[in-house]
């Protein structure tokens, strides 16, 4: 009796885990942070008014597989539901273990409710505290100079864009009304190309390395028989946070806060499973080219 109890048990901690990891990140890179910057692909970049946090990749030595792209939140991160679902499936286990059934020992619904508002408690104050920690830990922002950078904000189609001339650790690199035309482009056609799963045209715009994580994400929502549609993308506003060469190697990271219509529709028969409501992402997108090529998608890092 007791074994099967801890059978049941084992397949309850299964069904939260799943409850809680139920809110995918869609679009682009499914809300994760990767790629690579070059040598500062271990470094944040400079804050702008756009991204006014900036966090590094990750961590020398804790680089994320490429396995793991698009990782949905973990336990208690999948929203509200989730922390909700796991406490009350939480709660179960010790009925479960102790011999009171899945909710023995509590006096009725009321009993439930107050359950699972203390666990909503306890999962708040354990985000705060972990919250604190990793600012705490978060790696000091590498800022690109001394002064704040002016006259490189963009936004829009019809935006007014100004060059900007960054100086970074190492070359200087100037950055023109073209390249952040080139910039802006690049998040509608990359989202487009996304969309449609088109590999090929992927392959023109985002580096190989970019490339896999997103081939990877869409053999996942093709297995799961779902296409991740974004529409109607629309820049609203954009800052350079750095800007410099290596070597041949061009780099630019820019803040880019951009409205979107996000959803995960149904292969086979095309309708809407998730996500339909027009939202705003703001994310740090780093671009590589070649001398004299075209400018590539090399990294995404969340804000």
């Amino acid at each position: 009796m007791f074994r099967n109890r801890w059978l049941i048990a084992l397949g309850a901690i299964a069904m939260a885990f799943f409850l809680v990891s139920a809110d995918a990140h869609a679009r682009v890179g499914g809300g994760f942070s990767g790629g690579s910057r070059g040598s500062r692909t271990f470094a944040a970049p400079p804050t702008t008014p756009t991204a006014p946090i900036g966090r590094s990749i990750t961590q020398p030595g804790n680089a994320a597989p490429i396995g793991q792209a698009g990782i949905r939140p973990g336990l208690f991160g999948g929203g509200l539901f989730g922390g909700l679902a796991a406490g009350f499936l939480g709660a179960g286990l010790f009925g479960l273990l102790f011999g009171h059934g899945l909710f023995g020992g509590m006096a009725g619904f009321a009993s439930i409710i107050g359950l699972l508002l203390q666990v909503v408690l306890v999962v708040i104050v354990a985000r705060l505290v972990f919250a604190w920690w990793q600012r705490r830990n978060m790696p000091t922002p590498v800022y690109a100079a001394a002064h704040p950078v002016s006259g490189h904000s963009f936004g829009g189609l019809s935006g007014i864009l100004s060059s900007a001339n960054v100086l970074a650790t190492g070359d200087h690199l100037t950055i023109a009304k073209s390249d952040y035309d080139a910039f802006e482009r690049l998040l509608g056609d990359i989202q487009a190309a996304y969309s449609t799963e088109d590999l090929s045209a992927l392959r023109a715009k985002v580096t190989p390395e970019m490339l896999s994580y997103l081939s990877e994400q869409l053999s996942g929502n093709a297995s799961r028989g779902l296409i991740n549609l974004v529409t109607d993308v629309k820049l609203l506003q954009g800052d350079l946070a750095e800007a410099w060469r290596e070597g041949n190697t061009d780099y630019a990271t820019v803040a880019m806060n951009f409205a979107c219509k996000d959803s995960m529709v149904d292969r086979a028969t095309g309708q809407t499973v998730e996500g339909v409501e027009r939202s705003e992402v703001t994310e740090l997108w780093t671009f590589i080219r070649a001398s004299g090529g075209n400018w590539l998608l090399s990294a995404i890092q969340q804000t």
